[in-house]
């Protein structure tokens, strides 16, 4: 039985909320159960060195957790003194929505998306991931409806969600209590195609499977249509 009650395939109750602030170009609140995160997307004209005259879009991301985000608080983190951890996720978050996006489309600009997370209770990196396309996607659509954008950069929506073992099962979207004791703990991002771009996959306390990472698969790919069901219904 997970703590939660849930069905092993069975995902958080998921919430999205648009134009969560009035003056990023896009930005939502996403809810997975107990984890809360806000996600704002800003536009702005130039791209970094490296990339110009290229002809090439940028879109990146920052990532943070407010310091009672969690049980304990936390001290906040400045920008040149952000964590290990802190550093990773907000790579991962800009190069998973960058593989859902056409940057000869987007045009010599960057688009930045910030996760904010208000309160954690597992999967914020996925949640972010989640409600980071959404706030990209509002904002792309400004460009598109301005005409400063000819022909749609997005390709597909990006989505994530957690997946590990937990009391010897494979289940869909961890929370803290599972998360914090799974033997397995991986994250899936996917296209809403079900493309992969990313697996992170770790053994936290026993080895897994290729039959269990090949469960944990399927369970990845259900609970990535419940998140992109909900991300085109959140923008609608």
């Amino acid at each position: 039985m997970r703590p939660s009650g849930r069905n092993i395939d069975q995902m958080r109750e998921i919430s999205i909320e648009t134009g969560f602030t009035r003056h990023a170009e896009g930005s939502c609140l996403i809810k997975c159960g107990d984890t809360h995160v806000l996600c704002t997307a800003t536009i702005d004209p130039g791209v970094p060195r490296f990339l110009k005259g290229s002809g090439l879009g940028w879109v990146t991301a920052e990532y943070g957790m407010l310091p009672r985000a969690t049980n304990t608080r936390m001290r906040r983190e400045a920008k040149n003194g952000q964590s290990g951890r802190t550093q990773e996720i907000q790579r991962l978050i800009g190069r998973s929505l960058r593989a859902g996006v056409d940057r000869v489309a987007l045009g010599e600009r960057q688009i930045t998306v910030d996760c904010d997370v208000l309160q954690a209770d597992g999967g914020t990196r996925c949640a972010s991931i989640t409600g980071g396309w959404v706030a990209l996607r509002l904002a792309v659509n400004k460009l598109m409806k301005a005409g400063d954008v000819t022909s749609d950069p997005l390709l597909d929506p990006v989505a994530a969600v957690s997946c590990g073992i937990y009391a010897g099962q494979s289940v869909l979207d961890l929370d803290y209590p599972e998360d914090s004791e799974a033997g397995v703990d991986g994250n899936f991002i996917m296209t809403g195609s079900k493309s992969l771009i990313e697996i992170q996959m770790s053994a936290e306390g026993s080895t897994f499977s290729r039959d269990q990472m090949n469960q944990m698969l399927d369970l990845a790919e259900k609970g990535v249509d419940e998140l992109v069901a909900a991300q085109l219904a959140a923008i609608v």
